[in-house]
């Protein structure tokens, strides 16, 4: 090949190889600075959500800003409790027109957490009266959500306390204790995790997935 020749080679082979390692240097630098504000900028979007809420709270605006990580229960409950707004850590009862759990669980430190009573959506008897709804507030529970039935609303109606049921009935429950604590249940289209999050206002009941 004539000199010429091989030094313009030479000098392409040169310039993409600068190029090239211009290029790798770039990107590779790009990738470390990029990599860890992204995964910062996600984790700060997923964390600052529901984990700065207050009591301040609305959950049409909470679901609007964090519908991705939010389950919206859908049966139609009744806002009964003095504290029309709440939120907390989710605890659980399974049971059937038995309330010896809750009962027994309400009577316990609460922690500011919210009980949720699966009742099976039975109005044959009530899961939750006025003495037990005192005992939950004394004891520093946010909140009960009943699938199922209360009674002595117009007292528990008074109370510093959170309480959304699907109605009343006077008919007091058995207190044999049967039943099912901290379990996962499902009731109007949400699923209720022990440990997740739940808010509820005069909208309804938002739950974190």
């Amino acid at each position: 090949m004539p000199l010429a020749g091989r030094a313009l080679r030479d000098a392409r082979i040169g310039v993409l190889g600068q190029v090239r390692r211009t290029c790798g240097t770039e990107i590779s630098n790009a990738f470390r600075v990029l990599r860890p504000v992204i995964s910062v900028a996600v984790m700060t979007e997923t964390d600052s959500s529901l984990a700065d809420t207050t009591a301040d709270f609305a959950t049409a605006d909470l679901y609007d800003v964090h519908e991705d990580a939010l389950q919206s229960v859908s049966l139609q409950l009744l806002n009964l409790g003095g504290k029309p707004r709440f939120t907390g850590s989710i605890r659980t009862v399974r049971c059937y027109r038995d309330n010896g759990i809750v009962k027994a669980l309400l009577n316990s430190p609460g922690d500011g957490s919210v009980l949720v009573v699966d009742g099976g959506g039975s109005l044959d008897s009530a899961l939750m009266g006025d003495l037990i709804a005192a005992a939950a507030v004394h004891n520093g529970w946010s909140g009960v959500v009943i699938n199922g039935a209360i009674r002595d609303r117009v007292a528990i109606g008074t109370l510093e306390l959170g309480v959304k049921a699907l109605g009343s009935n006077p008919r007091k429950s058995a207190k044999a204790g049967e039943g099912q604590v901290d379990g996962v249940v499902e009731f109007g289209g949400v699923i209720f995790v022990p440990g997740r999050t739940l808010w509820s206002d005069e909208d309804g009941i938002l739950v974190e997935r």
